[in-house]
């Protein structure tokens, strides 16, 4: 069963983070990719320009973001790879830029993941 933790790219790596994914489109700014600490740029997952610009500049719900995104993830071709390569591991701490992690794509993402995992 793989433990999720969401996390901020600013905050520093710990120990504790197992295998670390950055799950955002855009490369955050200000933080050097060789001083990331990251395992994988997972940019094909996150969702897509539209709907990110829907939830953060339009005030689109959370809910209706969830809704949307699990659709997107759904459609995705890369979701199924993506999931294998995630769900092989005990720990994986999914990153973002957003401000809030538990109020982003990386909560929606994080319980996708737990129920295929469920699932499979």
């Amino acid at each position: 069963m793989t433990t999720f933790r969401l996390r901020r790219i600013y905050d520093s790596p710990t120990a504790k983070d197992g295998y670390r994914v950055l799950a955002d489109r855009l490369w955050p700014r200000g933080i050097r990719k060789a001083d990331a600490g990251l395992d994988l740029w997972a940019k094909d997952i996150a969702p897509s320009n539209e709907l990110r610009k829907e939830f953060h500049h339009d005030g689109e719900s959370f809910g209706d973001f969830t809704r949307q995104y699990d659709a997107e993830l759904d459609a995705n071709p890369h979701t199924d790879e993506f999931a294998a390569q995630i769900l092989a591991h005990d720990t994986v701490t999914l990153i973002t830029a957003s401000k809030d992690p538990e109020q982003s794509h990386l909560k929606v993402l994080a319980d996708y993941l737990s129920q295929r995992e469920d699932e499979s």
